[in-house]
């Protein structure tokens, strides 16, 4: 009892200056270096609020109005943004590992390069290609795949591959996205060069097939959309099983996985 007694009055003191600093945070909008783990500020209104070198580990920010905000250095490790409007933050330097910026507002906001590598950012908007690694960019792009929501595909398969130029199969995820899009010639544009690019892996069946897919393509309209992209994928189910799991989920239910 006594040692419980004695860790409670330890604590409290550093428990008082949280709630201390939670409170200055709300009022001035400005607390630098704070103390604010496991904080909860849901729907808080902070939109230019200073909050460099925050502890902000664990907190939920769900929601949170973080426009314009002063996040430089702050650790927001494990913490929840989900559907947080950030747009215009200061994320230079702030820790984002395991960080939830699930359907995030991320418009114009500064970050570092890689920064959003480890954290999960499914359904952000302004997610740049530099701040994110590419199979993240692809994978994401995958999964918008699986959900019918092609356009956005393609625009996250782009910035994957601005990480990585040669990556073979994102050039065919891109095609098979803008195929299922009736962009056709844009379609067969990204089959030929996949093509090129996995016959320079010694991957020559499989460019064979793109090929002519890409061929049939262009002339014949009446075969783009409708799973016509994925159909493509007959000849290639060696090539998904070496790469999975990158992209491999998004191709299972036409190649029999």
């Amino acid at each position: 009892m006594i040692g419980a007694f004695l860790l409670t009055a330890a604590a409290a003191p550093s428990w008082a200056a949280d709630q201390e600093q939670l409170m200055q945070l709300l009022d001035r909008k400005s607390c630098t270096a704070c103390r604010l783990q496991d904080a909860d500020l849901v729907h808080a209104d902070l939109r230019d609020a200073d909050l460099q070198q925050a502890r902000l580990q664990r907190a939920n920010l769900s929601r949170a109005q973080l426009d314009g905000a002063d996040l430089r250095q702050a650790d927001l490790s494990f913490s929840s943004l989900m559907g947080a409007s950030l747009r215009g933050a200061d994320l230079r330097g702030a820790k984002l590992e395991g960080t939830d910026l699930r359907d995030a507002d991320l418009s114009g906001a500064q970050l570092d390069a890689d920064s959003l590598a480890k954290s999960h950012w499914r359904g952000a908007t302004g997610v740049t290609a530099e701040a994110s690694s590419y199979a993240a960019m692809h994978n994401a792009g995958v999964e918008a795949a699986l959900q019918g929501r092609y356009p956005e595909a393609e625009d996250l398969f782009n910035k994957a591959l601005l990480k990585q130029p040669d990556a073979a199969l994102t050039w065919l995820a891109r095609g098979i996205s803008r195929a299922e899009q009736s962009k056709r010639d844009l379609a067969a544009m990204d089959f030929n060069y996949a093509a090129t690019l996995f016959e320079q892996q010694g991957q020559k069946e499989t460019a064979e097939q793109l090929r002519k897919g890409a061929a049939d393509l262009a002339k014949d309209p009446n075969k783009s959309g409708n799973g016509f992209g994925s159909g493509l994928l007959q000849g290639a189910i060696g090539v998904f099983q070496q790469l999975a799991p990158l992209a491999i989920k998004m191709f299972a239910p036409a190649v029999g996985f």
